[in-house]
Formats: structure tokens, sequence, C-alpha cells
């Protein structure tokens, strides 16, 4: 995953872990605007979300963070 991808998922968890508390939860598409301006990286996130990690639809927040920050 490109490094720009993971800050902006990093940014994006982190703000909203501060806006609505531990337990919130994120899709893939909290990363994005509700445009498709950038497909290949929609799908990048998309390929990461879903058949790298095999992650459900909806996440922690604070899991997507650390396994980002990991590395995975």
């Amino acid at each position: 995953m490109r490094a720009s991808l993971r800050q902006t998922i990093i940014e994006t968890c982190k703000a909203k872990i501060a806006s609505k508390g531990e337990t919130v939860g994120v899709s893939f598409y909290a990363f994005f605007k509700n445009k498709n301006d950038d497909p290949d990286l929609l799908m990048e996130a998309a390929t990461w979300w879903i058949a790298t990690q095999k992650l459900d639809h909806f996440e922690k927040a604070v899991k997507i963070r650390d396994m980002v920050m990991q590395g995975q």
C-alpha cells in the first residue's frame, strides 16, 4: 500500500477516535471523499481491506490504525 494511503488511513482513524471514542467503527470508504476521483487508490484500499486482510465491512478504527502503523 502506498505511503500516502497509509498516512490518510492513520490520520482518519485518529480523527474519528478523537471525536467519537475508542469504539468507533470505520469502513474503507471512510478514507475517501463521496466522489470517486481516484479509482486506483480506492481499489488499492479495497483490495487491502477485503482480499488481503479479510476484514468485515466495519472494523474498529483503533484496530485499523494499529494494523497500518505496524505495516500490515
